[in-house]
C-alpha cells in the first residue's frame, strides 16, 4: 500500500497539477461479470476512460485529436464488509494538455469539477457503451420487452461459483451455504449517507467525482492514493468471540445500523478467497499520457529522484553483489520506515551521525552471543502442534476431566477408555 502510493506520487501523477478521484461501482450481477471475465473487465474500464477523458476534453473547448488527458486506474475488488464489489478507482489530472503536431503536451488546461448534470450525464453515456458492448458480446439478450442478462458459470468452476455468493453477501460452503452472513446492529449514524456530494446513480451504476486534491498537496494526493490501494481487511478491527467466531467492525455502520460481521473462521478464508484476482490480471492501470507506451510520457511526469545508498564497508564481497542485484524500482525500507512513520534508522539518535553498516554476522555461535549480551532471546520458540479445520478443531484451553478419575484431566475421552487403574 505505502510503496504504491510511493511510486504513484513520486514518479507518475504531476503533483504540480490538481488530480481527481473518479468511482464507478456496477451493478450486482456486473460485479460479479467483471470478476470473472477479466477481458470484459478491461473493456469496461477502456470505455470508462474514453468517456471521462472525452467531458474533460470537451469542458476545456477543444478536439479529441489535439487534446490530451492522463489518469492512473487502481481496481479494487472488495467492499467495506469483505465482499466481492469489482469498482474502478480512477486518479485523473483536473484538466488537459493541448498538443502540438508532434503529438507532444505543450499547454495546459484546467478544468472546473463537473456539475451534477453533467456527471449524470458522463455516467449516462459510460452505461449506453457499456450496454452496447454486453449485447454485441453476447451477455445481454435484447427481446422486445427487456435485456436479460446471461452468464453462465460451469459446475466445474468452483471459484466463479464462491465469487457469485460473495457478490450478493452469502455464503457458497460449509453450514450457512447460501445465507447472508450474521450482522449486529446499533443506532445508525444519521449522516452516514452514500448518496450525498457530488455522485451520479443510474440503474445500479454509480459515478463520484466530489474528491479533489489541489494542485502542490503532495501529501494529501500521497493520502488518497494509500486510500485506494489498501488491503481488504483492517486488521486492527478484526477480533475473535469467545465462540471462536471471527467479527469483523465496519468503519461505519451502515445505514440499517449494521456495525459488525460475525462469521466462522472459514467463512472468512470464503470471503478472502472470492476476492483474489484471476492470474495475470494487472489491478492498476495507467492511461493517455501517463501510460508507459506514450512518448513523450517523461515531459509529464515527476523526475526520479535516485534513492540515497548506504555505504557498505565490509569485506564480503556477497553482500556488496546483493546490493548491486537489489531491484532498483523497489522502495529500501529504511526510507519506507522514514516516509511512513518518521523513523530514520539512516541516522544515530546520539550523535545525528550517519549510520554504517560495518559488517553482516553470519556465524550462529556469534549471533547467540550477542543477542544473549543484549537480552533478546536467542533460541527460536518451539512451534505450536499442527491443527485440524476450524470446524472439528478444539480450543487448546479445553480440558476435559473424567467423572471417575476426576484427578487426572485429559483432552478428550477417547484418551481415557479404560479403568481408572489402567489409566
Amino acid at each position: 500500500m505505502n510503496e504504491s502510493a510511493i511510486h504513484m506520487v513520486d514518479e507518475v501523477l504531476p503533483t504540480d497539477k490538481a488530480i481527481r478521484q473518479w468511482v464507478l461501482s456496477f451493478p450486482f450481477l456486473l460485479r460479479l461479470l467483471l470478476a470473472i471475465r477479466p477481458k470484459i473487465m478491461g473493456k469496461c474500464l477502456e470505455i470508462t476512460t474514453k468517456c471521462i477523458s472525452n467531458h474533460l476534453i470537451k469542458k476545456a473547448g477543444l478536439k479529441k485529436a489535439k487534446a490530451k488527458s492522463g489518469a492512473v486506474t487502481l481496481i479494487q475488488r472488495f467492499g467495506g464488509s469483505i465482499n466481492l464489489n469489482v469498482h474502478f478507482h480512477q486518479l485523473a489530472i483536473d484538466g488537459v494538455y493541448a498538443v502540438n503536431e508532434n503529438n507532444e503536451p505543450r499547454i495546459f488546461h484546467p478544468i472546473a469539477a463537473p456539475t451534477k448534470p453533467e456527471l449524470a450525464s458522463v455516467l449516462l453515456e459510460i452505461i449506453n457503451k457499456i450496454t452496447r458492448y454486453l449485447e454485441k458480446s453476447g451477455i445481454i439478450i435484447k427481446d422486445d420487452e427487456n435485456k436479460e442478462f446471461q452468464l453462465e458459470i460451469p459446475q466445474e468452476d468452483s471459484l466463479s461459483r464462491l465469487q457469485a455468493a460473495a457478490v450478493t453477501y452469502r455464503f457458497a460452503i460449509g453450514a450457512n451455504k447460501g445465507k447472508k452472513a450474521l450482522v449486529l446492529k446499533t443506532m445508525p449514524e444519521t449522516d452516514h449517507n452514500s448518496k450525498k456530494g457530488l455522485v451520479a446513480a443510474n440503474s445500479g451504476f454509480s459515478l463520484h467525482a466530489g474528491v479533489q486534491v489541489g494542485a502542490g498537496k503532495k501529501k494529501d494526493l500521497e493520502k488518497l492514493c494509500r486510500y485506494i490501494a489498501r488491503p481488504p481487511i483492517a486488521e486492527e478491527r478484526l477480533s475473535q468471540n469467545a465462540n471462536g467466531q471471527v467479527v469483523y467492525k465496519l468503519k461505519r455502520p451502515y445505514d440499517d445500523g449494521t456495525s459488525h460481521i460475525v462469521m466462522s473462521p472459514m467463512e472468512l478464508m470464503e470471503k478472502l478467497a472470492s476476492i483474489v484476482p484471476r492470474p495475470r490480471v494487472h489491478l492498476t492501470r495507467f492511461h493517455g499520457i501517463l501510460a508507459p507506451h506514450y512518448k513523450h510520457r517523461k515531459m509529464i511526469v515527476p523526475v526520479k529522484a535516485e534513492p540515497p545508498k548506504l555505504e557498505l564497508v565490509t569485506d564480503q564481497t556477497p553482500i556488496e553483489k546483493l546490493a548491486e542485484q537489489k531491484k532498483k524500482s523497489r522502495i529500501s525500507w529504511a526510507r519506507l520506515l522514514k516516509r511512513i512513520f518518521g523513523i530514520d534508522v539512516e541516522t544515530c539518535n546520539l550523535c545525528g551521525g550517519k549510520v554504517k553498516i560495518i559488517s553482516a554476522i553470519e556465524d550462529p555461535k556469534v549471533i547467540k552471543k550477542i543477542l544473549d549480551h543484549v537480552g533478546i532471546p536467542s533460541v527460536a520458540p518451539a512451534p505450536k502442534p499442527a491443527r485440524g479445520p476450524p470446524q472439528n478443531e478444539t480450543s487448546q484451553d479445553e480440558t476435559a476431566t473424567c467423572v471417575s478419575c476426576t484427578a487426572h484431566a485429559c483432552r478428550g475421552f477417547e484418551f481415557h477408555q479404560q479403568s481408572p487403574e489402567e489409566f
